[in-house]
């Protein structure tokens, strides 16, 4: 009993403070008032149900009026659901050494182990030819001598995956064992070759993007056991011939990362350092044939959005690629609000101005606001109640826009509404 009870008192004392206070200040706080009373400290189970339902308390306060707002580079606010929210992906399941597993359900198939899918690659060499790499149970088999292949269809930065196995005779050393290797568009390698048991050059080593930087670890099985690469690949962007961003790899090799991150430095490449260079947006992804029967299976790629310095809007935008997303977002809540009535209409009108300002927007939001400032003030005492959780959005809404700026003439709003909120003892926090 006395855990449930502690529990609920302290979760309303959080549900009161969560706006103003960090999740570890009220664990510091609650573990000191306990000790300082002489009680027993919280159980996990009493903490966890705690905030769960400090959880729920978050959620409920996220929306318009809430977080930190818009910036120069930075077209939303904090916790905006203006924001769009992530498409939804059915996630994959994992291979075993038996089996595949089965992509995520918006990844581009590559190859799945059926013949059929042989017909997306073709050999490098001109002129383009069929792949001559042999489809056998299931796996594609280099075919030593017949030259590398190549994708058919072009891509960019990718989330690439793909499963590779060493014949289990161990045949040569060093680079001469179970080679091939990855290549993205622009020609940078990440390397495949059967390090189990075999030292080489650690830039040329299993999952080293090749002549640039050696993999962190050897997760590698034994021979004849399947390899599993995850990718990350983004290429270098360049604009007006200087670079924004040089490119990067972050590798997994059996669940393992062994690239983190790891820029590109021109893409690397045999005997050569390599420096700073453009990629092309999109092109090929090839599969090496170094003379050895490697075997592959499961491959597949999902696209990756843009980054912000090639138009997209992850991360801290250009200050004029953010105005013009603001604008835009503007725009589209001025739409929403004439779909609307009332309070719903006003507010989202009012929401609008912390993207943009209009004129026409600041006018109509003025006549408006100084009308319903107006009918509430004259609201009968025994009325108000009823009227709480109005009063309560536009109050939030005008000072958080006097706050930040957006709209400095709704300050004259400001001390009536305070003063309503004040005189019926509500909290104005």
């Amino acid at each position: 009993m006395f855990i449930m009870k502690t529990t609920i008192n302290v979760s309303f004392c959080a549900i009161h403070c969560i706006q103003r206070t960090p999740h570890s200040d009220l664990i510091e706080a609650g573990a000191s008032t306990f000790a300082s009373a002489g009680k027993k400290p919280l159980s996990l189970l009493a903490i966890s149900l705690c905030f769960s339902i400090i959880g729920a308390g978050v959620a409920l306060g996220e929306g318009a009026f809430y977080g930190d707002p818009p910036s120069d580079t930075h077209p939303w606010a904090i916790h905006d659901l203006n924001r769009p929210q992530p498409p939804r992906v059915e996630p994959g399941t994992p291979s075993t050494q038996e089996l595949s597993g089965k992509p995520p359900s918006d990844a581009i198939i590559l190859f799945d182990g059926t013949p059929k899918s042989i017909a997306k690659w073709e050999s490098v060499k001109e002129p383009r030819q069929p792949a001559p790499w042999k489809v056998e149970n299931g796996v594609l088999q280099v075919v030593p001598g017949s030259g590398d292949i190549g994708t058919l269809e072009a891509f960019g930065d990718c989330q690439f995956h793909i499963e590779w196995s060493a014949p289990t005779g161990v045949n040569g050393s060093s680079q001469a064992r179970s080679n091939s290797g990855v290549f993205f568009a622009g020609g940078v390698e990440v390397q495949i070759l059967d390090n189990y048991d075999n030292p080489t050059s650690p830039d040329g080593f299993a999952g080293s993007v090749y002549g640039v930087n050696p993999p962190h670890a050897n997760p590698l099985h034994p021979p004849g056991q399947w390899q599993v690469y995850d990718i990350i690949f983004r290429r270098p962007v360049f604009k007006d011939g200087k670079m924004l961003d040089g490119g990067r790899l972050t590798v997994t090799v059996n669940g393992v990362v062994v690239q983190d991150s790891t820029p590109l430095e021109g893409g690397g490449g045999h005997k050569s350092r390599s420096k700073d260079r453009p990629f092309p947006e999109t092109g090929p992804l090839k599969l090496q044939d170094h003379g050895n029967p490697i075997r592959f299976r499961n491959i597949w790629y999902r696209t990756l959005p843009k980054r912000a310095v090639e138009g997209g809007d992850i991360g801290a935008m250009d200050p004029a690629a953010a105005t013009s997303k603001k604008l835009e977002i503007a725009n589209n809540i001025r739409l929403d609000a004439e779909t609307k009535q009332g309070d719903e209409r006003l507010l989202r009108l009012m929401e609008s101005l912390c993207y943009a300002t209009d004129a026409a927007t600041i006018q109509t939001i003025e006549t408006d606001l100084a009308k319903w400032t107006k009918a509430a003030k004259d609201t009968p005492p025994n009325e108000m109640e009823a009227k709480k959780e109005s009063i309560m959005k536009m109050f939030r809404a005008v000072r958080y826009l006097t706050k930040f700026g957006f709209y400095p003439d709704a300050g004259d709003c400001k001390p009536v509404l305070m003063q309503i909120v004040l005189s019926n003892g509500w909290d104005p926090r």
